[in-house]
């Protein structure tokens, strides 16, 4: 089948099950994975694998506008408007959760996974830290949709909303840490002061580094190249985010990362912010979106999933009781209110978007090509689960909070 008939049909499919999804008070997100589900190789093989095989490139260029679109939700004065209880709950919820996987995941996978040769250093501590970098980021269009469809107003929907926005970066920045260790132990490198924890920080500094130049060159071209019309903004961002992408990819940084910060200094000093992620919501972000996770759900491995059905539940348990825990302690710590104590968790079990693209990143990672496929596997099992009850969860919160 020729690869531009693929596309075509990956980009339709996606977009009658985000339809679909829609009409049955779902997140579109749920339709894309699902429409995927269903033009995976292993099912009806209506897409060649071959052509699987070779998406890597429209799958990094989608996590670039991901990332880039998820560091322009973070506009330092409206961080300073929300006060300290937002950073309280966003650095105790996502951390609880990353740190309760890994923990569950110690004590559990070495009764459940049974590869010869598996060992703590080469295998369940890797895969424990991994997954537990999966946990931290939370979907927030999934609650986005539940507010809007309520008209919502209050401090429990805000709350979540805000949260949601911010938690993907330390979602990524606990991924960066992680899959440096992890990388480290699975190749038997000796763990040391430097590998667990300078070379992970130095990852992390450069990446940040290389995303502040490009999002000030940004800002350079758009204050002096005196067009501002939207077609222009658009070819900007498709040039400089994939040379954003692959410089990061040569020089050992974090890619995602990088983007990331490429857009949180756009958003934070480039006067034309709001036209340019406007036209960015406008005109690519559900393209974008049906393409990445339509072929997200196309990655799904039937014959891992039958033997990862226990890892999925305890991923979504795990992971639910680090965001219940954390929220309750940030919020307490801030001295929010009582409603914020009770009623924000259950906005923030939504998971999709950036966890999908840190788990295929995993499998462009050769150290981890014995646990690339079990972890997509669980990560998108648990995804499923997440977009289908966390809009339920959400709504009964908002409404318990009496913001509906």
């Amino acid at each position: 089948m020729p690869a531009i008939l693929s596309v075509g049909i990956i980009i339709i499919s996606g977009l009658i099950g985000g339809e679909i999804a829609k009409k049955m008070k779902l997140p579109a997100v749920t339709g894309y994975i699902l429409a995927g589900v269903f033009l995976n190789p292993g099912l009806f093989n209506v897409i060649p694998k071959s052509f699987l095989d070779n998406t890597g490139l429209i799958t990094n260029i989608a996590l670039s506008f991901i990332t880039f679109s998820i560091g322009g939700t973070l506009l330092l004065s409206r961080i300073k408007r929300l006060g300290k209880g937002v950073i309280y709950i966003t650095v105790f919820e996502a951390e609880f959760a990353f740190l309760a996987v890994i923990a569950g995941f110690l004590v559990t996978i070495p009764f459940l996974m049974h590869n010869p040769g598996s060992s703590w250093f080469a295998t369940f501590i890797p895969f424990a830290l991994l997954l537990g970098a999966l946990a931290s980021p939370t979907d927030p269009s999934a609650t986005l949709a539940v507010v809007h469809q309520y008209k919502a107003r209050g401090e429990v929907s805000s709350m979540i909303m805000s949260v949601a926005a911010f938690d993907d970066v330390f979602g990524i920045i606990n991924f960066s840490l992680a899959a440096t260790i992890a990388a480290t132990l699975i190749s038997h490198q000796q763990l040391s002061l430097y590998s667990s924890v300078l070379k992970p920080l130095m990852i992390i500094g450069g990446s940040v580094l290389l995303g502040a130049v490009f999002g000030f060159i940004f800002n350079i071209l758009t204050a002096y190249i005196k067009k501002e019309t939207e077609g222009f903004f658009i070819v900007l961002i498709f040039a400089l985010l994939p040379i954003c992408f692959g410089l990061a990819t040569l020089l050992n940084a974090d890619e995602l990362l990088s983007t990331m910060t490429m857009g949180i200094v756009v958003v934070n000093f480039n006067v034309k912010r709001d036209k340019i992620f406007r036209v960015l919501e406008r005109y690519t972000e559900e393209l974008i979106f049906v393409l990445f996770f339509t072929l997200s759900g196309m990655h799904l491995n039937f014959a891992v999933l039958k033997t990862v059905l226990i890892p999925v539940f305890l991923f979504v348990a795990f992971r639910t009781a680090g965001k219940f825990l954390g929220v309750f302690t940030g919020a307490a710590l801030a001295h929010s209110s009582l409603k914020i104590k009770k009623y924000t968790a259950a906005g923030l079990i939504p998971q999709g978007g950036i966890v999908i693209g840190l788990a295929l990143l995993i499998k462009q990672t050769p150290e981890f090509n014995s646990l690339a496929d079990i972890i997509i596997s669980i990560t998108i099992g648990a995804t499923v689960i997440h977009e289908l009850i966390g809009p339920v969860l959400s709504t009964m919160a908002i409404k318990k909070a009496g913001e509906i």
